[in-house]
């Protein structure tokens, strides 16, 4: 098959990474595919490898711009255009209706990788397409319900681990490192730093800890909210309790110095970070968002609170930290089985993959004008 990976900018999120993803396993399998960005460069584009490339010839920060995108991405005559993140799904009815101007099989399918509020033309555009991919059952069943996609045309590929655990064990070091002792609870957050990932209430929930116990708080990720983050940290007294660690090319060894993911964001569809921190045995404490309680076994290896539960937030940390050494390990085997028997990047690309080839046998079965 020639698959085409539409995304409009490499910045380092998870949607990015997983385009980046499928597009080399893809590739890796025997088909050929092509990663193609609206715009050039961003922080993940070093990772793309050799099939990629951009439609502005320079980068005007301009997400939305596609200067010949039907020309470029269907004059290819590929077999499926696979559109990752929001601004490449307004185009896939667009892109899905010119194919078939053009009498070509192509198949366009859209994907939903996040929750919140999306523009109205988005709905209006992944309704055109051939198929939709959400990561989430929570996720699908919210389009079919509330947006009247139709189920048939609906499919849940669960996101791939992209950093999966390559080995087991604390790291010791590393916590030290950071100034965190073999006794304090390290708290681990990652993620960009926007608005609806609500960093700010995990500070808030943790300023709220009994004085005098051990804790540290580290965030990894970079964006437009970090600052605010840092200057809370600090007007709560908390500057040498909460590290910002930035961003993080492989956040693999943080997974394997902290001992709770905790997670407040307002917008998913399915958490990478969840995720990632389940395939290394972390428990997890999030708040509800869509697909949460689909990233880790409930009330066994992860739990889930409403949106600005403070005082649950940090009864579930204290239960967990009260966990003895048996239970922890009993608990972190089961998250990383979870996590890489449901998260396989195998099985998940296979997914894509068996999914792209049903609907290009339904088009040579579709009668033709």
């Amino acid at each position: 098959m020639r698959i085409i990976v539409l995304q409009d900018h490499l910045r380092s999120g998870g949607t990015e990474r997983h385009s980046i993803l499928l597009a080399r396993e893809f590739a890796e399998l025997g088909h050929a595919s092509e990663l193609v960005t609206f715009r050039p460069g961003g922080r993940l584009a070093p990772t793309a490898g050799g099939h990629h490339r951009s439609l502005q010839p320079f980068d005007t920060g301009i997400d939305w711009l596609a200067p010949r995108l039907s020309s470029s991405v269907l004059g290819a005559s590929p077999d499926i255009v696979l559109c990752m993140g929001k601004t490449a799904n307004c185009f896939a009815g667009r892109l899905q209706r010119q194919a078939a101007r053009r009498g070509l099989p192509t198949r366009v399918v859209a994907t939903l990788r996040a929750g919140g509020v999306l523009p109205g033309f988005y709905y209006s555009s992944v309704k055109a397409a051939a198929h939709l991919v959400t990561n989430s059952h929570e996720a699908a069943d919210l389009l079919v319900s509330r947006h009247g996609l139709e189920r048939a045309r609906v499919s849940v590929i669960h996101n791939s681990l992209v950093f999966p655990a390559a080995t087991e064990g604390r790291d010791p070091e590393l916590r030290a490192r950071l100034g965190a002792g073999p006794q304090t609870t390290v708290l681990l957050s990652v993620g960009m730093f926007r608005p609806e990932k609500n960093q700010r209430d995990l500070i808030a929930f943790a300023a709220g800890f009994p004085t005098g116990w051990d804790w540290r708080l580290w965030m990894a990720g970079e964006g437009p909210e970090r600052a605010a983050c840092e200057r809370l940290a600090e007007s709560l007294g908390l500057k040498d309790r909460v590290r910002f660690l930035g961003f993080q090319a492989d956040p693999g060894p943080l997974y394997r110095a902290a001992d709770i993911a905790v997670h407040a964001s307002k917008e998913e569809a399915l958490s990478n970070f969840l995720i990632e921190a389940q395939s290394h045995g972390l428990p997890a404490v999030a708040c509800r968002a869509l697909g949460i309680e689909e990233c880790f076994v409930p009330g066994r290896t992860g739990w889930m609170l409403e949106q600005g539960d403070a005082a649950g937030f940090r009864d579930a940390v204290d239960r967990l930290c009260r966990d003895t050494p048996a239970e922890r390990a009993v608990r972190a085997e089961e998250a990383r089985r979870y996590a890489r028997t449901s998260f396989d990047p195998a099985r998940q690309v296979g997914a894509y993959l068996s999914l792209f080839e049903s609907l290009l046998a339904e088009a040579l079965r579709a009668p033709h004008p």
